[in-house]
C-alpha cells in the first residue's frame, strides 16, 4: 500500500496536472486508472504504521511539498513527532477528541514544569518518582521518565538521593506527545476514581 501511495505522490509532483501511466515503467501500472487527477483533499488513515523511521520522514517530507502546492490533507497518525508537522491537530482518546488546537498552542497549554530524568535504574526510577506527592505525572520516555512538577521548588534530585538513585535531571520544553499524555493519564485516573 505505502508503494502505492509512494508511486501516487511522485505522480503528483509532475508539473504537469496530470499524467498518463504509459508514459510510467512501472510493474503495477497495469492496477492504475489512465489519468491520475489532482484532488483537492488528501485523506490518509496511519499511512505509515509500520513503516521505518527514514522512510516516514522521506513521505512526510513529500505532504509537506504537496501542502506547499495548495493541497488538504486530512491525516490520522499514532505518531505525535508526525502529529507535530501538521497545521492544526485534534488529540484523540477512545474516539473522543480531548483537544484541538495548533502544534505551539497545544504546547503551550502544558500545566505545570516538565522535566526529563535519566538513570541507569530506570525500573526504580519510575516506581521511586510515582511515590513523590508533589509530582502531577510520571510516565516512561524513550530513554528517560518525564516528570511534571506542580508546586514550583520540588527538588527531584534530592529526592532521589534520598531513595538511593542518582540521576541526571533537565528541565525539557513539552512535546505534544507529552500533552496527550498528561491529558490522557488525567482522564484514566478520573475514569478510576469515578469506578470506586
Amino acid at each position: 500500500m505505502i508503494g502505492i501511495l509512494l508511486l501516487w505522490l511522485s505522480i503528483f509532483n509532475a508539473q504537469s496536472d496530470s499524467l498518463r501511466l504509459s508514459e510510467l515503467h512501472v510493474a503495477a501500472e497495469q492496477n492504475w486508472p489512465t489519468v491520475i487527477h489532482r484532488p483537492k483533499v488528501l485523506f490518509l488513515d496511519e499511512p505509515t504504521t509500520g513503516v521505518d523511521a527514514v522512510s516516514r520522514r522521506e513521505f512526510w517530507d513529500m505532504l509537506d511539498k504537496l501542502r506547499a502546492q495548495g493541497l488538504t490533507i486530512l491525516v490520522s497518525t499514532p505518531y505525535m513527532d508526525e502529529a507535530s508537522r501538521c497545521d492544526r491537530i485534534a488529540l484523540m482518546l477512545d474516539g473522543g477528541i480531548l483537544l484541538t488546537d495548533t502544534p505551539a498552542g497545544i504546547r503551550s497549554g502544558f500545566k505545570g514544569e516538565l522535566y526529563a530524568v535519566k538513570s541507569a535504574q530506570i525500573y526504580l526510577l519510575l516506581t521511586t518518582l510515582r511515590k513523590h506527592p508533589d509530582l502531577v505525572d510520571v510516565y516512561p520516555f524513550g530513554e528517560s521518565v518525564h516528570v511534571t512538577v506542580g508546586n514550583v521548588g520540588v527538588d527531584i534530585e534530592s529526592f532521589l538521593k534520598e531513595h538511593g538513585i542518582t540521576a541526571q535531571v533537565e528541565r525539557i520544553d513539552p512535546t505534544v506527545e507529552d500533552v496527550f499524555l498528561s491529558l490522557a493519564g488525567r482522564i484514566t485516573n478520573q475514569e478510576v476514581g469515578n469506578e470506586a
